[in-house]
């Protein structure tokens, strides 16, 4: 089952670790607090350098075993000179975290004495270990490997107790994360619509004030639109309001809303077998709010947030919306439904024009795994970005570059808005594969109105993903970090 992870600090000092990690820079010895842990070997650095062909490039180790067991792991810095991106030490904690696993040691010592090594960059190399950690093991009825149960890993560094403050600050969007990572990771039959709105509402204990809208109440409020999608599915549909009031009452709040199709056949219009199984991932824009909600109250974020998922299930049956159908979502727009395969834009149109009339909100980002066109687009290294607004999308761009979730924008224009328009109804739901990501886009905006906003399709970055030096999980959360980078450095109070 899950390894639990103790990662605490400790002062330079010597060490008593089963294994204890130094770092050497490319073409140096090891020197300041790491100097005295080589010396304790009595091996001659040149030579054991050279014997194990290690130059101190990023990635390369040299491993000594002690006369008495004990185990000294050198792992190569780079190149002295620069400072590295806050990021950078995030995979760097990652790369650790592998090389440790594979020692199958249970207590570490890990010294890091670089100039370089601020309390913030230990807190990300702290977070790179917890991320890489990760493991969504909970329904193997063994262990699959013979690593510890446990594992305590103690960070020797220049300053303890800054670096303890920094840590548990960043472990909040950590924390968020890996709760995304969990939603996403969980299979459908376990998680649904009811479920889902069950897990946020534990986020209450933290501080959140959590909302769950049932149908009668979406009825009453005209949300044509999302009901129809979840018309098929014996589970019904769900809207949750997550509140952190953080800031000053009348701070008028930011606005997060996430997709939360918890598996999507298709509908009537089905999609093909093959990978249907991923379809439980469909819900990665609502796991991506829940966790950043969770992140913004772990950490007492000094602003005013709202997120809102809206949770469905499109499933086939006699009661399923039907390609042809026309609905009328909350804002009084008629949507043809031309395609019941394109219906996260249907659960976020009710979802996005709910959150702009009720909160008036200072902005508004949506996160939906929404078109396969954007993976053909970017494939799996970006997440396509669309926006009404280039301040927003700029700070967005920059975030996703800190936290090493990257954004690409993509277009809006007039020309791609009136694809949109339905012989039979406002509006039409889908226009086929030319720009289809694009067009997507385009039906969001009509429920927009005047709001700042912002829509993320995730659909190639929130599963299926490549392995990271941070992430070995199907599921990596993204979005989490990218958003709560956003908050920390432009909305604060």
């Amino acid at each position: 089952m899950s390894q639990s992870l103790d990662i605490r600090t400790a002062a330079h000092s010597a060490t008593a670790a089963a294994l204890t990690v130094i770092y050497a820079a490319e073409g140096q010895a090891p020197s300041g607090a790491a100097a005295a842990n080589w010396s304790a070997t009595g091996l001659d650095w040149a030579q054991s350098a050279k014997a194990g062909a290690f130059t101190g490039r990023q990635g390369q180790a040299l491993d000594i075993i002690g006369q008495a067991g004990s185990r000294l792991l050198v792992l190569g810095s780079g190149k002295a000179e620069g400072d590295a991106p806050l990021n950078g030490w995030t995979d760097r904690g990652g790369s650790l975290m592998a090389k440790i696993a594979a020692t199958k040691v249970d207590t570490i010592a890990v010294v890091i004495d670089e100039a370089q090594a601020t309390p913030a960059a230990i807190a990300e190399l702290a977070a790179g270990l917890r991320l890489r950690n990760y493991r969504f093991d909970k329904y193997k009825s063994s262990r699959a490997d013979d690593a510890p149960a446990s594992l305590t890993i103690t960070l020797h560094v220049a300053d303890p107790g800054a670096a303890d403050q920094a840590i548990t600050d960043r472990n909040a969007t950590v924390d968020g994360t890996l709760l995304a990572r969990d939603l996403v990771n969980e299979p459908a039959n376990v998680l649904g619509p009811v479920e889902f709105a069950a897990r946020a509402a534990e986020l209450a204990q933290l501080g959140l004030e959590v909302e769950i809208l049932e149908p009668e109440a979406l009825e009453k409020l005209g949300m044509g639109s999302l009901l129809c999608v979840a018309k098929g599915s014996e589970r019904p549909a769900r809207l949750v309001v997550m509140h952190w009031k953080g800031g000053k009452a009348d701070e008028a709040p930011l606005a997060f809303v996430g997709k939360g199709v918890v598996f999507d056949t298709g509908g009537i219009s089905i999609k093909p077998a093959g990978s249907m199984e991923d379809m439980k991932g469909d819900m990665g824009g609502a796991a991506a709010v829940t966790g950043l909600m969770c992140a913004l109250a772990t950490r007492k974020a000094p602003v005013n947030v709202v997120g809102v998922i809206g949770l469905v299930e499109n499933m086939p049956s006699g009661n399923a919306v039907r390609p042809g159908d026309i609905v009328t979502a909350m804002s009084g727009t008629t949507i043809e439904v031309i395609n019941t395969d394109a219906e996260g834009r249907l659960v976020l149109a009710d979802a996005l024009w709910y959150t702009q009339d009720r909160f008036k909100p200072k902005f508004m980002i949506n996160l939906a795994t929404l078109t396969g066109a954007i993976i053909v687009a970017l494939g799996h290294e970006h997440a396509g970005l669309f926006s009404n607004n280039d301040d927003l999308a700029n700070k967005l761009l920059g975030a996703g570059l800190a936290a090493n979730e990257k954004l690409w924008r993509m277009p809006l224009t007039p020309v791609y808005d009136k694809m949109v328009e339905s012989k039979f109804a406002d509006i039409r739901n889908s226009v086929g594969r030319p720009a289809g990501s694009i067009t997507a886009a385009q039906f969001l905006q009509r429920f927009v109105n005047d709001v700042p906003w912002a829509h993320l399709d995730i659909a190639g970055t929130a599963f299926g993903v490549t392995a990271t030096e941070v992430n070995s999980s199907w599921a990596p959360g993204f979005g989490v970090a990218l958003l709560d980078r956003l908050v920390r450095d432009h909305y604060q109070g």
